[in-house]
């Protein structure tokens, strides 16, 4: 990669800076297994001079949705289930599941007809079960449904339990029926809480022995420890045209400060905080098929399960958030495939996906490149400097 060209990147982030679009960014891209570029921009709290550090931790909100994919997909191996079980099958008040016929938006009362098929573990992995959101990227009427029956969105959920609050989705309505769209929703903590029935464990205690440690990331936790508070990064918004950092709830009530509070709710599709680095371990997995440092943590053919796309041509794609018509998703990630491939600089076979905190990653097994882009910022406007910062990596290739 050429130096030179990469150092576009130091005007693009320190743009953003000065327009007050973002306090502070980290940076980090490697190739063929090699960091070529690493670095902190701006602060990481403005109020009080806290510069940034390429170790700051950061909320990454639907980037644990991977993660917790992972450690679903490394049961799958063990022979816990089989990926077109119904959930039923485990969480037995799922067997019923009904389908949004009615709404009412006067007291968000509803009816439902009968779901042609269970949801089914595939359903769950690739967002097509009908399980929506509770508080984030979801259709209007399933948000107020799940506000009044007191669904946790996941992203800072601090109170309750996995085993609590999920068996409680069994008796929400599915926004379509099972199979029949790509909706974005809180699929990914209900497959937290079927890692907690398959291994017997707590779900953070799995990820810390069976990924976590195994890959070296150290500064990934649901609730970060006491001793690593002060590199946890401030949140912030746009303020008319500056920036504020966040002193309200977000997401229906959550405390933004929740990667330092004491908490019981686990949340596999948002609850996770970490650094770049140790994000990019667990992307370089992946581009190892499956291996790191000579570890053997999943199969070759299961990580080339996970990266095929899994929707088929009849499926609709929820507009919650934006995506095109030739949208692919794996078990996990989204993907570049031959279908999709004139949308971006990604080559054939990419996976990638963000938080809603404005984190940005991606890793491209052709090029041996996985590009991580953290800055952290409540619903902000400037979600497109991932996309430029794709472009700056890009163009730094040279052979």
């Amino acid at each position: 990669m050429d130096n030179e060209r990469l150092a576009k990147i130091d005007g693009l982030i320190e743009n953003h800076i000065k327009e007050q679009h973002i306090p502070g960014a980290v940076a980090l891209i490697i190739r063929d297994g090699k960091t070529v570029f690493n670095k902190a921009y701006g602060h990481a709290d403005l109020a009080k001079g806290i510069p940034m550090k390429t170790d700051h931790i950061f909320r990454i909100a639907s980037q644990s949705k991977a993660i917790t994919s992972l450690a679903v997909m490394m049961l799958w191996e063990e022979g816990k289930f089989l990926l077109d079980d119904p959930v039923s099958r485990y969480i037995p008040a799922f067997k019923e599941t009904g389908v949004l016929a009615t709404f009412n938006p006067a007291d968000s009362s509803f009816t439902t007809v009968p779901a042609q098929r269970q949801i089914t573990i595939r359903d769950l992995l690739r967002h097509t079960s009908g399980i929506a959101y509770p508080a984030i990227f979801s259709d209007s009427t399933m948000w107020a449904i799940y506000q009044k029956n007191h669904i946790p969105s996941g992203i800072g959920t601090m109170n309750g339990t996995l085993a609590d609050k999920m068996p409680s989705l069994a008796k929400m309505p599915l926004q379509h029926q099972p199979g029949k769209a790509f909706t974005y929703g809180i699929n990914t903590d209900l497959l937290g809480h079927l890692v907690e029935l398959w291994s017997g464990k707590p779900f953070d205690a799995f990820l810390r022995e069976r990924i976590f440690d195994p890959l070296d990331m150290e500064d990934t936790y649901f609730h970060i420890p006491t001793e690593k508070h002060h590199r946890v990064v401030a949140l912030y918004e746009s303020n008319g045209d500056r920036l504020k950092k966040v002193d309200h709830p977000i997401y229906e009530g959550v405390d933004p400060d929740f990667p330092i509070k004491e908490g019981t709710y686990l949340s596999g599709g948002a609850g996770l905080s970490t650094t770049v680095s140790d994000y990019a371990n667990f992307l370089s997995m992946f581009l190892n098929k499956g291996t790191y440092k000579n570890k053997r943590i999943l199969g070759s053919k299961t990580v080339e399960l996970m990266l095929t796309n899994q929707l088929t041509l009849d499926m609709a794609i929820s507009p919650y958030p934006p995506q095109p018509d030739d949208f692919q998703f794996g078990l996990g990630f989204a993907l570049e495939t031959e279908k999709n491939d004139y949308l971006s600089p990604f080559s054939i076979g990419t996976f990638s996906w963000g938080g809603a905190f404005n984190t940005h990653y991606w890793a491209d097994p052709k090029e041996k490149l996985i590009g991580l882009l953290f800055t952290q910022e409540y619903l902000s406007p400037y979600w497109r400097i991932g996309d430029e910062f794709e472009v700056l990596v890009y163009q730094g290739i040279m052979e």
